[in-house]
């Protein structure tokens, strides 16, 4: 008979205990652009958006997958930053291999770049922001390329 009024309430506080960590504040964003055909175009602009909701430190990073055939060990980007307050432009280079293999994680013919913006977390402003970004490489469309994207991680 005492399970009878037990149970109800082991219930309530199990659903609750469930519920509870899916109502924490997301620390981590990551969005890809994929091209399905493997070619990256220049007037192809992958465009990313989120908002930050607090004035936390965070870590930005750029995204690629490529072929084990992807014929270059850098990538070039054209990229358009959106922050709160202003809009700027920049040029920016990542490198993606050494002189004998890629640096990014691999499976089979695929490797995977996880590339920081910067060595340090930056503070971001409570707003909208939105990258956009393009290759400026010699080769136009940029082959070999399965997706590139933002991810974006909360710092501690």
């Amino acid at each position: 008979m005492c399970y009878k009024k037990i149970l109800p309430l082991f219930v309530l506080v199990a659903v609750s205990c469930l519920a509870l960590p899916s109502c924490k504040k997301l620390d981590l964003y990551q969005k890809l652009k994929w091209f399905p055909e493997q070619r990256w175009s220049s007037s192809d602009t992958a465009s990313f958006q989120f908002n930050i909701e607090d004035s936390s430190f965070y870590k930005i990073y750029f995204v690629v997958r490529h072929t084990d055939a992807y014929h270059f060990n850098n990538i070039w980007l054209n990229m358009q930053v959106q922050d709160p307050d202003t809009i700027y432009t920049l040029r920016r280079e990542f490198i993606l291999a050494d002189n004998s293999r890629w640096m990014g994680s691999g499976m089979g013919d695929v490797f995977e770049h996880r590339l920081a913006f910067s060595n340090t977390p930056s503070r971001f402003k409570p707003g909208s922001y939105r990258f956009k970004m393009a290759p400026a490489m010699r080769e136009d469309p940029l082959e070999n390329i399965i997706n590139v994207g933002i991810r974006l991680e909360r710092q501690p």
